[in-house]
């Protein structure tokens, strides 16, 4: 098959032909029909994530159809258009056993601790666990997007902060992570305030529902901005960027009890990031984490989806090629497009 490779990690990947993968007993191989770049691609090629081990093909995003079975899958079929959470629980463990696979101790990532999807195949393990079956109306570069960036959004908007109608959303950062917790938050009835630098990209977030925007680079103090426009700060507060900057400013933009999402990945030199902690103690804030969806929480983001009320469509940008892919990755901390890039030519 034909994949995206690195040997070494800061070096531009190639494009070569690899052997074909094999499913596992408890596994499956699905020819990708499309597949999204994401930051965390882009953190894994820098050698920011241990758990790679070289030469690896990136790539965790994507939906396609299943063409291979393991002996022991029992609820899929060759044929099946699918997708998959880009954390796949073991099954085994505590966690999993509890139904939060999305921190699985023995959790298995594609394109992270094992090859992805940058390729014509990709290999999924423990099938029966964590696969989505996916509406056939639903075409695969949106069913792509969901895998990662619109389904972190979801559990951090929906499940992690319970966002309620009416409450005040502050959303940090307006790439694809910030963009779909936009959407979302914006669904269940919150008054959503969108922070960027980028004008574009908050136009955007206007466009799909957003109350107010900020732009961090013509504005003094964003906290006090948010607080003002809130009318005392915001409920829920998401750094979707994943910078110093933007997760001091969420938290600092809280009213008391509020709640403070990272959904950004802060790794390397931002790993470590200031926080206000006086204002956490004194206002009884929350901080909250938030790492992926498990397969079975799909169904309620899906069903919103067919009812109307998310369009996670919007939020695909550019679609590219398989053998264009290398150069898009290596410049994502240089430029990111509006919306999800997205593979869907192999």
């Amino acid at each position: 098959m034909k994949a995206v490779l690195y040997e070494t990690f800061k070096e531009l990947p190639k494009l070569v032909t690899v052997e074909d993968p094999t499913p596992d007993p408890d596994g499956v191989v699905i020819k990708v029909e499309a597949t999204g770049l994401c930051r965390s691609d882009w953190h894994g090629w820098m050698g920011h994530d241990s758990d790679i081990v070289l030469p690896h093909v990136p790539g965790h995003e994507f939906a396609g159809v299943i063409v291979a079975l393991g002996k022991n899958v029992r609820n899929w079929t060759v044929g099946d258009r699918v997708t998959v959470p880009f954390i796949s629980g073991c099954g085994a463990c505590s966690e999993c056993h509890a139904g939060h696979q999305q921190v699985c101790h023995n959790q298995q990532q594609p394109g992270f601790t094992h090859w992805g999807s940058f390729a014509e195949y990709v290999g999924v393990r423990q099938a029966d666990l964590n696969l989505v079956a996916l509406p056939q109306e639903m075409d695969f570069a949106t069913a792509a997007s969901l895998g990662c960036r619109f389904a972190t959004s979801f559990r951090a908007v929906v499940d992690q902060a319970q966002t309620r109608a009416g409450q005040w959303v502050a959303v940090h950062g307006c790439g694809g992570v910030g963009l779909s917790a936009v959407m979302i938050a914006q669904a269940v009835g919150a008054n959503v305030i969108a922070i960027d630098i980028d004008d574009e990209k908050l136009n955007l977030a206007q466009e799909l529902g957003a109350v107010a925007t900020i732009n961090g680079a013509r504005v003094a103090d964003v906290p006090e901005a948010v607080i003002d426009l809130s009318r005392g700060g915001a409920h829920v507060s998401l750094d979707a960027l994943g910078h110093p900057v933007t997760c001091f400013n969420s938290i600092q933009n809280l009213r008391p009890r509020g709640k403070h999402v990272q959904v950004g990945l802060m790794l390397a030199e931002h790993s470590t990031p200031s926080v206000p902690m006086a204002k956490v103690i004194a206002k009884e804030l929350e901080i909250l984490g938030s790492h992926g969806m498990q397969a079975h929480r799909y169904d309620a983001m899906l069903d919103m989806i067919a009812s109307g009320k998310l369009d996670p469509r919007r939020l695909v940008g550019r679609e590219i090629s398989l053998d264009a892919a290398p150069s898009a990755l290596v410049k994502m901390d240089q430029f990111q497009s509006i919306g999800a890039t997205v593979i869907t030519t192999f």
